[in-house]
């Protein structure tokens, strides 16, 4: 940690934040009636003025310096980067992230201001955030040699260390199909040879309605060794309705280990369990494991892949109880210092206890997000997939069911504003099953006004 605050102390003119100019400034003007003597300062002066003080440690004669230069136009990012140098400096660690956030929201091109704030965020004691800050800080391809060096070595000690994770979502949710429910008004039975047309009831068709919405999202990584970690993982989404009868709750825990076989690369294995319920019954309920594992390439590339395999018991149906098992793959990459583009095909199976429920799905989903100017976070992604059923639902048609699938994501955030924490984000999502048999055709869209908060 020291090591590492000396070394972008010291490279503080070759990063993002110069705070004073390469020349000298002129000496302060100095005007005298009598005995009376007053010292005028320019905005460049003051700052240099500031600046040196700052350097020295002394940092009480400093900051009225860079309050008053808080008044004048131009000066506001170092202003408010030497602001939160002293903050961070006099123990002021949340003062000190405060104003490094605000400057990355307005330019998250900031390397400096990035690494300072990574830092601050591991005297915090929160290494997952830290983390996140010193990866993005790397993809600086203008990065000194001995700060990307040190930066490595910084992370490596983190994954090395305890590391915990809490999200936090809260919210309202529109929903223009809260039972999931088709979106066909009639169907056609087949009985022998007879087509039989029939309207679908109220009960069957699609209810629009505004749910509250809560996420909770939490995960530990604690060392065992130099190359083994055990992990922990606990996932929880719910949204209730007026009518309780829509309400819909899932909760995941995941628990095993991780090898790494570098600092780059590393495998795990988890074991899995999770339960959801709707309309307050239990509906299902699944055990299983998933494997996976990463390698970075370099500072822009990173490859994914998770295989998750899991028994199902469907308590609403037995029809739908069976093995359920999906292999994925990722790919990122950093298109810009603070945006990844993604790219993930998979493959799933569903091998249930009836063959007409059973299918097998393959397609991919492309994304991108990351940060923006002025606090805006976003991020996008589209999947398109193919799913075939392994016999016919004869009730419907002889054929087997064909589906093409579509799912749509949109998010933006805001990171300016902050209530104890939390701040606003808005989430799309879009969802069409397009299937050869009519009563399967599916069409939902949610919007997710909340707040959100990344411990």
């Amino acid at each position: 940690m020291a090591a590492f605050a000396a070394a972008t102390t010291l490279a503080a003119p070759a990063v993002a934040v110069q705070t004073t100019a390469e020349q000298p400034p002129p000496a302060p003007a100095t005007r005298c009636v009598g005995t009376d003597c007053r010292i005028t300062l320019t905005p460049t002066q003051l700052l240099a003025a500031a600046d040196r003080l700052v350097a020295r440690g002394q940092y009480a004669q400093a900051k009225p310096l860079l309050q008053a230069l808080e008044l004048a136009p131009g000066f506001k990012l170092q202003t408010r980067f030497l602001l939160g140098y002293i903050a961070s400096k006099t123990g002021d660690l949340e003062g000190a992230a405060e104003r490094y956030r605000a400057i990355l929201a307005e330019d998250p091109r900031q390397t400096r201001v990035r690494l300072e704030l990574g830092r601050v965020l591991l005297q915090q004691g929160r290494t997952a955030s830290a983390d996140r800050q010193f990866s993005l800080a790397a993809q600086d391809t203008e990065l000194p040699q001995e700060i990307a060096r040190t930066i490595r070595t910084v992370r490596d000690t983190i994954r090395s260390s305890r590391t915990w994770r809490l999200d936090v979502n809260l919210g309202i949710a529109p929903d223009t199909n809260i039972n999931n429910a088709t979106s066909a008004q009639s169907v056609t039975i087949l009985l022998g040879d007879a087509e039989i047309p029939v309207d679908l009831n109220e009960e069957a068709k699609a209810r629009s309605g505004v749910g509250v919405v809560g996420q909770l999202s939490a995960g530990l990584r604690l060392p065992v060794s130099k190359r083994v970690s055990a992990l922990a993982e606990f996932d929880a989404i719910g949204t209730e309705y007026r009518r309780s009868q829509f309400d819909d709750h899932i909760v995941q825990g995941a628990a095993g280990a991780e090898y790494r076989f570098s600092p780059a690369t590393s495998i795990s294995l988890q074991g899995v369990a999770a339960h959801r319920w709707f309309g307050g019954d239990a509906v299902s309920r699944q055990f299983g494991a998933r494997f996976g594992g990463q390698t970075v390439a370099n500072a822009k590339d990173r490859f994914g892949f998770q295989l998750d395999v899991r028994h199902s018991r469907a308590l609403f149906d037995r029809s739908y109880d069976g093995w359920q098992g999906g292999l994925y793959g990722t790919y990122e990459r950093a298109v810009t210092p603070t945006i990844v583009a993604s790219v993930g095909p998979f493959v799933r199976r569903d091998a249930l206890r009836e063959e007409p429920f059973s299918n097998t799905e393959a397609g991919g989903n492309v994304g991108v997000g990351g940060e923006l100017r002025y606090g805006v976070n976003f991020g996008a992604s589209l999947g398109v997939s193919r799913a075939v059923y392994d016999a016919p639902l004869e009730i419907f048609d002889l054929d087997a069911r064909r589906d093409w699938r579509v799912v749509a994501r949109a998010t933006l955030g805001y990171r300016k504003i902050r209530v104890l924490g939390f701040s606003p984000q808005l989430v799309f999502n879009y969802t069409r099953i397009n299937s050869s048999l009519r009563f399967y055709d599916t069409t939902r869209s949610r919007f997710e006004f909340t707040l959100a908060r990344f411990f």
